[in-house]
C-alpha cells in the first residue's frame, strides 16, 4: 500500500516536532549541535577528502541521534520510576554512558581528521 502525500507530510511533521522538543528541552543536545555545526563548518573550510567529510557528518549525526535516544529512554524510564526505581538509575546511567562514549569517539576521530590541518594553519 503506497503512502499518501498527507501521510508522508504528517510523518515529517511529527519528526520535526520531536526535533524541536529535544532542541528546546535538552541542553546537551544544543551543545552537541553547536559542536556539530562547528565541525561541519571546518569540514567545508579545510580541503578534506570526500570520505573524511562523510565521516565527520556521520559522527555528528551519530552523536545527535544518541542524545535523542537518551532523551527517549529517560522519558520512558520516568514513567516507570516508582515501581522500578532501582533499575531506572542504572538504565539512565547506561544511556548517558553510551552518549558520552559516542561523543568521545567522535572527538578523537575529529581530532585525527582536523589536527593536521590545524597544525598547518597555526604554523
Amino acid at each position: 500500500m503506497p503512502l499518501s502525500p498527507s501521510h508522508i507530510y504528517k510523518s515529517f511533521l511529527a519528526a520535526a516536532r520531536g526535533l524541536v522538543y529535544v532542541f528546546k528541552n535538552e541542553q546537551n543536545f544544543r551543545w552537541q549541535l553547536v559542536a556539530g555545526l562547528g565541525a561541519g563548518g571546518l569540514a567545508f573550510i579545510f580541503p578534506l577528502r570526500s570520505w573524511e567529510v562523510i565521516l565527520v557528518f556521520l559522527l555528528i549525526i551519530s552523536v545527535l541521534t544518541m542524545e535523542i535516544l537518551n532523551t527517549v529512554v529517560e522519558k520512558f524510564m520516568d514513567l516507570l520510576k516508582p515501581r522500578l526505581d532501582q533499575y531506572v538509575e542504572v538504565i539512565k546511567d547506561l544511556m548517558a554512558g553510551a552518549v558520552l562514549l559516542t561523543a568521545l569517539g567522535a572527538l578523537v576521530i575529529g581530532l585525527i581528521i582536523f589536527l593536521p590541518y590545524l597544525v598547518v594553519l597555526f604554523k
